[in-house]
Order: C-alpha cells, then sequence, then structure tokens
C-alpha cells in the first residue's frame, strides 16, 4: 500500500445549500408571551389588559427586541424592572384621560406630565429617574421600529430623559477591615463545618431503632434525591421522634444536609468567594461547574460572564488554588458536593442545594435569610450595633483590602480595570478616605520637616555616620566634612553647623544672620547627643520667658523652637538618653547665649 497520501477532489454544494433561509423576523401580535432572556431565565409578559392597545403592542415589541440577542436588557432582573415600569405610563394616560388613539397623537407633554405625575407620588429624584429612563428608552426602541410614527417634537423630547437637576447618586461604599474580618472569619468556620458535615455526617440519635429508620430514609435519598414530607418513611420516622419527645421541626433539612449542600450554606460560600476574588455577587451566581481552568503554580483561572460588559461579556480571573479556604479549591469543593445532586437534577450551574422541599439550582435568597446569617455569627458594624449585609458592596471592600495591602501602588491596584478607572470607582470611596487625608497630612509633615529642619542623629545614627564615611558624606549637609562635625570641631550654642557662610538665611559667603536658636530650624544644623544638655537649658529658659512675656509676644519669638524641642528633638533621643542629659545640666550648668533684645 502507497504511503503517499491519495489525490483528492475539490468540494462542491448544491445550489440549494448556498443559498441561506430568509429568516422572517417574529412579531408580537399578542399582549401575553414569555421572553427567553440572555443569561438563561424567563419573564412572563402580560399587557392585555392595559389601554391604549396600539402603545401596549409597541412596548411589547420593543420589550421583545430589547432582550433579544445582542440587546440591552441580556439579565432576567433588568427585563423585570422594565416589564413593570413600562404600565405605569399607560395607567398615567389612562388615570389622567389623556389617551393618544395613535403614534402620531403622543406629545412630549404627556412624558412631562408622567414626571411630574410620579414625582407627586413622593419618589425621590433617583427613584424617578430610574423610571423615566425606562419610559424613554422603550419609546426610543418604537421609534427606531418604524412601526410607529412619532412627531418631531416628541422625538425631540426622547433624546433627554428629565430637564429637572438629578443630583449624583452616591457609589456603593466598601466596608471596613473590621467588618470584613468578621465576615471572612464567619464564612469560614462556615465552612469547615460544611466540610466535616459532608466529609463525617453524624446520625441525629443514638437510639437504635431511630436510627434504621434514618439509614432507610437515607438509601431512599440516595436513590431518589429527595424524601418528601407525603412520603410513609418520612412519617414512620416523624412520629417514631414525637413518641421519644423529639422535635421534628427541621427533620426533613436535617435528614439532606448529610447528603446536599442547601440553601443556608450557599449565603457563606457566596461572602468568601466574593471577598477572596472581588467577583460581583451576579457574577458569582451565575459561575458554571466547568469554570475552573487552566491550573499553573498553586493558580487557577475561574471562568465568569460579566453581563454588563457589553462587548466582552466573558472573563477569566486568576485566583489562589489549594484548600477550601481558597478560591479554587473552594469551588472544587462545591462542585464535588454538587456530583451527587446533579445525579438527579441534571444542570451545569455551579450552584445546586437542597431547599424548600427540594434541589434548587441557581441563587435568589431573600434578604432575611442574609440577616439571619448575619445575626447568628453575632457580625457588628463599625459602631457595635447589628451588621447589616448587602453583598453588592463586597466587591468594594475586596478591592479596598487590595489597596490597602498594596499601599496604593496603582499598577498592582488595577486589576481588570485601567488605573483611572480603578481609582475612580476603587480608590476613591468613603472607607479610604482616612487612609488618604493621614497619607497628605504625613507627606506635608516629611516635606516641611526635611526642608527646613536640621538633622537630628540619635547616638545609633552617629556611629553609623562614624562607621560609614561614604554614607555619612552623602547624609550631611552639602560642603561640609561629616568628620568634623561628629568631633565638634564645628560645635556652635545648640549644635554643629555645617556651613556657617552657606547659610540659607544669607547672602552666599556672608556668615550666617540668624539668632543662635535659629539653628533648629536650619538644615545646615545637625544636633547630636553632645547638645541636649544645651537644648534643655534653652528649653528651660523658653518656660521661663512665658511669665514674663505676654502669650502673643512669646509665641511670635519662641512658639516654633519650642515646639521643634519638644515635639521632634527630644523624642528623637528617647526618655533614657534625655533623662541622662538632664542629669548632666544638673551637674555642669550650660550657659544661655541670648542676645540682650531676645529678652525685651
Amino acid at each position: 500500500m502507497s504511503q503517499h497520501p491519495r489525490k483528492g477532489r475539490a468540494v462542491s454544494f448544491r445550489r440549494e445549500l448556498a443559498i441561506s433561509p430568509c429568516d422572517e423576523p417574529e412579531t408580537v401580535s399578542g399582549l401575553r408571551f414569555t421572553i427567553d432572556t440572555q443569561d438563561g431565565g424567563k419573564v412572563l409578559i402580560d399587557y392585555a389588559h392595559l389601554k391604549p392597545r396600539w402603545l401596549a403592542l409597541a412596548f411589547a415589541r420593543a420589550l421583545r427586541r430589547l432582550a433579544g440577542l445582542g440587546g440591552r436588557l441580556s439579565v432576567k432582573s433588568s427585563v423585570t424592572d422594565y416589564v413593570r415600569i413600562l404600565p405605569m405610563f399607560l395607567a398615567y394616560l389612562v388615570e389622567t384621560k389623556n389617551e393618544p388613539d395613535a403614534g402620531e397623537h403622543l406629545r412630549a407633554d404627556h412624558i412631562d406630565g408622567f414626571e411630574a405625575w410620579v414625582a407627586a407620588k413622593g419618589k425621590s429624584n433617583i427613584h424617578l429617574l430610574f423610571i423615566l429612563t425606562k419610559i424613554i428608552v422603550a419609546l426610543r426602541e418604537v421609534a427606531s421600529e418604524g412601526a410607529v410614527t412619532f412627531s418631531e417634537q416628541l422625538r425631540d423630547r426622547l433624546t433627554y430623559v428629565t430637564l429637572r437637576p438629578i443630583p449624583p447618586s452616591h457609589p456603593r461604599d466598601a466596608y471596613s477591615p473590621y467588618i470584613a474580618r468578621q465576615l471572612r472569619d464567619a464564612a469560614c468556620a462556615d465552612i469547615m463545618g460544611i466540610v466535616q458535615r459532608l466529609r463525617d455526617p453524624k446520625p441525629m440519635n443514638s437510639r437504635s431503632g431511630l436510627l434504621a429508620m434514618e439509614k432507610e430514609i437515607h438509601v431512599h435519598i440516595e436513590a431518589k434525591g429527595i424524601v418528601l414530607h407525603t412520603d410513609p418513611k418520612y412519617h414512620v420516622l416523624n412520629d417514631a421522634r414525637r413518641v421519644h419527645g423529639l422535635s421534628s421541626e427541621r427533620l426533613c433539612h436535617q435528614l439532606h444536609e448529610r447528603h446536599y449542600l442547601t440553601s443556608h450554606d450557599v449565603i457563606p460560600l457566596m461572602v468568601f468567594l466574593a471577598l477572596e476574588t472581588g467577583l460581583e455577587p451576579e457574577c458569582c451566581k451565575s459561575l458554571r461547574v466547568d469554570c475552573l481552568r487552566n491550573p499553573a503554580n498553586g493558580t487557577v483561572e475561574i471562568a465568569y460572564v460579566k453581563r454588563r460588559a457589553r462587548g466582552a461579556e466573558h472573563k477569566t480571573l486568576r485566583v489562589r488554588d489549594g484548600g477550601p479556604r481558597t478560591p479554587g479549591g473552594l469551588i472544587r469543593r462545591v462542585i464535588a458536593w454538587t456530583a451527587t445532586a446533579r445525579k438527579h437534577r441534571p444542570t451545569d450551574c455551579l450552584w445546586l442545594y437542597y431547599g424548600l422541599g427540594g434541589l434548587k439550582s441557581g441563587v435568589n435568597h431573600p434578604q432575611h435569610r442574609i440577616n439571619a446569617w448575619t445575626a447568628q455569627h453575632n457580625i457588628r458594624d463599625d459602631d457595635g450595633r447589628p451588621f447589616h449585609l448587602t453583598l453588592s458592596r463586597l466587591r468594594k471592600t475586596h478591592k479596598a483590602l487590595w489597596y490597602l495591602k498594596t499601599e496604593g501602588h496603582m499598577t498592582r491596584f488595577a486589576v481588570g480595570h485601567t488605573k483611572e478607572v480603578a481609582a475612580r470607582h476603587y480608590a476613591n470611596v468613603p472607607a479610604l478616605l482616612p487612609l488618604h487625608e493621614s497619607t497628605i497630612a504625613d507627606a506635608f509633615t516629611e516635606a516641611v520637616t526635611s526642608a527646613s529642619s536640621s538633622i537630628v542623629l540619635t547616638p545609633e545614627e552617629e556611629q553609623t555616620w562614624r562607621s560609614d564615611p561614604v554614607a555619612a558624606l552623602e547624609a550631611a549637609p552639602a560642603g561640609c566634612d561629616p568628620t568634623s562635625l561628629l568631633d565638634g570641631k564645628e560645635d556652635i550654642w545648640l549644635a554643629s553647623c555645617g556651613g556657617f557662610f552657606s547659610s540659607p538665611y544669607a547672602e552666599p559667603g556672608s556668615p550666617c544672620s540668624q539668632p543662635f536658636w535659629g539653628c533648629l530650624e536650619c538644615p545646615n544644623a545637625v544636633i547630636t547627643v553632645r547638645k541636649l544638655p544645651a537644648i534643655l537649658s534653652f528649653l528651660d529658659f523658653l518656660q521661663d520667658q512665658r511669665f514674663s512675656l505676654s502669650a502673643s509676644h512669646w509665641a511670635a519669638k519662641f512658639a516654633t523652637a519650642h515646639a521643634r524641642i519638644t515635639t521632634q528633638i527630644l523624642p528623637a533621643f528617647g526618655a533614657a538618653t534625655v533623662e541622662e542629659a538632664r542629669q548632666t545640666l544638673a551637674s555642669e550648668p550650660v550657659s544661655n547665649y541670648m542676645p540682650p533684645e531676645a529678652l525685651l
């Protein structure tokens, strides 16, 4: 047989296969139908009772297009908002007896009147803008369809939402590190409890008769998926527990939690993932069972869908991968924990758990269940009050914690965003305001200190200068000999002067024109422990002058020097060194070289 490939022949297609079928656009002729949203949800539209009918039909067609493939409404919750709000506009037209009988009779004042009508119901400005936006978007879609003709005046009105000033909304703030630590500790404790519960399930009691009944029900759950309240086996166990005086309040839940995750377990799992990864709650909820990809070097990528990122919905995030306290390891555990449930309820959604009498997929937690979880762990806010958790703030919290960890380094901080977006949306939040204010204050203090203050050398730093002449030359005032400064050859009253004829307060080559205590603020001065007795003697003089001068006169002359000594120089040397200098001063007093005018 020849090893050479056989000669092929050209591929040909029949003519009818080369012509694509013409798909007629689906029209909406009725007012009751179901929309399949892009995220897999279903929304029922029922506008059959609305008037005027022509506008109800136009809104229904607009919703079908907006929620279709490539439309701006990609998730079920957004479609539901439109379905709920659009009838409000028709209700206004009916209530005010101002119903147009055709599209050309719909006017701009209908929209302005609706705005005033909604505002009169006490809606806030932000809520009002939320409602008006839905109406304007739907009417723009109706106008672009072409089936309904609008007047030129109405088309101009559809170019803006409202004329009234709408204050900017307050962006979500991050939780404090104190609250974040409580949330993470509580979630980790629950996760380890889940690990232990599903690894080594404990019997609910030790009575042999009840154990046999429980075992029979567990066999039934493994075979059928769940046991119902109406099942005879469940009734037999329930009656037997009542005879033994045992409560059966959460019996069904306790039976199933040995096999599956429960609706209560999903809350700490979601909280942990959001805090550790920074994923939005809607992205966490939409994770799929095959979301882990490309493991490498103790990390793994999480593939997720962000519906709001139009044109770039499919994203990946690399996270740590290991035990159940890492994001990758936790997702692996969830996949393993839900494997048994998938045999009875096939789904590719990551979240599959027991709740409300059956196996449920997806996440839809009411707020009261989240509140119950925070109350169970006694989580408190920064003021010690019971804490109210909002899942949407966990992403900002993750970003704020990462900002603190990277110390504001924007290149490391801006993960998944440009530096501008990261700074505007995640760094500029109220929770980080104290950090920014203290950083600015420290920077100003350091700038003022380095620009106008003398060099203070502790004994340790003085020894470093002596052992490393090169480093000393770089740190000392320009143009001076560090050895001469340290040996006292350049000493004056309160410091060693590194440039008496190169003072920043006089012309070059001229002697320094400042009073002797001006050395405390001069960058040419170097203060060592040798000068502490003189400085302490000068400090005593300043204290005595308070009694002979007025407060304003004293402040004008000596306040700066006093603050420099008490807040910067003495604290730099430490209490023990200062006390030793006081003892030296007591045994060997130092003269005060004060000019006569300083005492006036």
